[in-house]
């Protein structure tokens, strides 16, 4: 099955969907009138509707089609369940994006370190600090530590771009997997210095470990979101009991 096809059904009903032109809670045109639109297979439209399952947008029906299940929210909302750049965020919250790296450094990981991301001691590691701009109100802090041995080449011009597009498109890296804890934590003096708080005392915190193909953990994040700005969102099945 070609990728480019499905993946441009499911950017294209995924826009569809996002602005409005199926309303929430209507039904999406049949698999049929779909094959005919996009001049595909079957199987091809099927697997652009999975991917929108999956992602939350609509919610397929046995015998009855699938229905739009999409609402739009006002906060900035990131996933859970995927793997998503802050690109990749802004662009499918229809906002600006502007990273400017802060800190960008080349360091061994110690005790503490290791402690605290789970790399090895004596691991040599890139640590960065980037502030995240959406729609030019700086809202993000990340602290980010990644594995140097498997992103050669990484720079601060990389860094204030993607990292993630500089290792899949680049690099032919794999991300596979990520593990994520999300806590609510006071403001620290670091938040106040480069965020606008607005008067807000606490943060919404992401802590991930990130994963390769191989099963290597090649990324540790913490990320420091304003809460105003801050939506994490999931789509959860529940499975009947044995």
């Amino acid at each position: 099955m070609p990728k480019a096809k499905y993946d441009y059904i499911y950017r294209d009903l995924k826009e569809k969907i996002e602005t409005e032109s199926y309303s929430y809670q209507d039904l999406l045109p049949s698999e049929h009138i779909l094959v005919q639109e996009y001049g595909c297979s079957r199987n091809t439209v099927r697997r652009a509707l999975a991917e929108l399952a999956a992602d939350g947008y609509v919610q397929p029906m046995q015998g009855k089609g699938v229905r739009n299940i999409f609402q739009p929210v006002e906060q900035t909302a990131f996933t859970v369940g995927g793997i998503e750049s802050f690109l990749e965020s802004a662009a499918r919250n229809h906002q600006k994006p502007k990273t400017r790296v802060l800190q960008f450094a080349e360091l061994e990981t110690n005790e503490k370190i290791s402690r605290r991301t789970g790399f090895s001691v004596g691991t040599q590691l890139y640590y960065l600090q980037r502030l995240r701009y959406l729609d030019g109100i700086p809202l993000i802090l990340d602290h980010n530590y990644f594995l140097k041995e498997l992103i050669p080449g990484l720079t601060p011009e990389i860094a204030e771009h993607s990292i993630y597009e500089y290792l899949e498109q680049d690099l032919g890296f794999t991300i596979s997997t990520s593990k994520r804890t999300m806590t609510v934590e006071h403001v620290t003096q670091i938040d106040e210095t480069y965020l606008d708080m607005n008067d807000y005392n606490c943060m919404a915190v992401i802590t991930s470990q990130t994963f390769n193909a191989d099963g290597i953990q090649f990324e540790y994040t913490q990320s420091r979101h304003r809460p105003d700005h801050f939506q994490f969102q999931d789509v959860a099945t529940r499975k009947k009991g044995g």
